[in-house]
């Protein structure tokens, strides 16, 4: 299942130039620009609380965003640079690159978990600890899954989900090369508590022998 991709709703800007940005800046915009294509470089205006808002929701770099502008068609991009103001941190310019379906792009995709109820591990009380609810995949633009799909049936306390245990989607790659951990289930806090004792237990024994 294709990935919905969010909308990004800007304006283009007629002027250009620092006194065309600051007037933006004045009308509570953020200037920014659109390259890359097979088309011309579009300047724009992006409102100033939309973008600041999707900046602080995290991963804004890393989303592909659909964007739309009053009379140009929609185009698919991703935020190549945003530039902030050095003493309020707040964003004075963004940089957006355009991108055809066939193009590759790292994005971070939610990781889904199914069967969780009938695993062995969970019914025995054992705990899902989930390393990385998202993995960071080089996906192409116009097939970007919607999630990863993690089985955990079968699985007992102690059994931990690597990258290579997930059937990801055609085309789809990790952006990191090493087999990292996705997952695992560990004990139950009673039995982890039972086990520190005895070994506690084991301790004082060996050390009243001594």
């Amino acid at each position: 299942m294709a990935k919905e991709i969010p909308n990004l709703v800007a304006t283009a800007r007629t002027g250009t130039g620092k006194g065309a940005a600051r007037q933006a800046r004045r009308d509570g915009q953020v200037p920014g620009i659109v390259f890359g294509g097979d088309a011309d470089p579009l300047p724009i205006n992006v409102p100033f609380n939309v973008l600041l808002k999707n900046l602080k929701a995290g991963r804004f770099k890393s989303t592909l965003w659909n964007l739309q502008v009053e009379g140009h068609e929609d185009v698919r991009v991703i935020c190549r640079d945003v530039q902030r103001d050095v003493v309020k941190d707040l964003p004075t310019h963004v940089d957006f690159m355009r991108l055809r379906r066939t193009s590759k792009v790292a994005l971070f995709i939610p990781v889904e978990f199914i069967n969780e109820e009938t695993a062995p591990g969970i019914k025995k009380g054992g705990v899902l600890t989930v390393v990385r609810p998202e993995v960071e995949l080089e996906v192409t633009a116009g097939d970007i899954p919607d999630h990863i799909t993690v089985d955990l049936a079968g699985m007992n306390v102690g059994d931990i989900v690597h990258i290579s245990d997930v059937t990801l989607p055609e085309g789809a790659k990790p952006t990191i090369d090493r087999d990292f951990v996705i997952a695992n289930i560990s004990a139950p806090s009673g039995l982890k508590s039972s086990e520190n004792e005895e070994g506690d237990d084991a301790e004082e024994a060996v050390a009243a022998e001594e």
